[in-house]
């Protein structure tokens, strides 16, 4: 269930550890986020489960407005920076832990949906046992992603091309999420 709901991270977190090039500051950023992030979604599908809904279902197709933000936010310093990019590579350290967790969250509607209504039917010996496996599960997902941006041909690209691939996906899942929630009717 975790790898199925996880599929998109692992693009999502080879690009954040592409950026991040190695820098072990910029890599524990990154797991901090993904943690805190998927934490988040695992925090509100446990209360989802226990009956206490913290948003509509019809929300949270708009959380894709999040990554979609970010970005653009991530497109725009990109954008103004071109001319720097040459002269100071070492500026940009990568995404910060709260950049991280909050695309994770917005990336976790498919993830509450369905942890939800398998938690609430699991009872709680069974729920801390999925959540359990679900942290063991980020550790994993975190070194393959982490092991991907690594390889020689992906670390070339992403060093080249990284400025431009982190907004394109960032805003590719946020119109997915959008898409596949019929957010404003689309």
């Amino acid at each position: 269930m975790f790898a199925v709901t996880n599929v998109d991270d692992m693009v999502m977190l080879t690009v954040f550890f592409g950026r991040a090039a190695g820098r072990r500051s910029a890599v524990w950023r990154v797991v901090a986020g993904q943690y805190l992030g998927f934490g988040a979604i695992v925090a509100v599908s446990v209360l989802g489960a226990l009956g206490a809904t913290l948003l509509p279902d019809g929300a949270v197709p708009y959380l894709g407005l999040l990554p979609v933000a970010l970005g653009i936010r991530a497109g725009w310093l990109a954008w103004r920076s071109r001319h720097d990019r040459d002269q100071d590579v070492d500026r940009d350290d990568g995404a910060g832990v709260v950049h991280v967790a909050v695309v994770t969250f917005a990336n976790g509607g498919d993830n509450i949906g369905v942890y939800v209504p398998v938690f609430a039917v699991a009872g709680i010996g069974s729920m801390v046992g999925y959540v359990a496996v679900f942290l063991v599960g980020v550790a994993i997902w975190c070194a393959a992603g982490c092991y991907l941006a690594g390889r020689p041909a992906i670390a070339t690209a992403m060093s080249r091309w990284g400025h431009i691939i982190l907004p394109v996906v960032l805003i590719g899942i946020g119109l997915w999420i959008l898409f596949e929630g019929n957010a404003f009717g689309l």
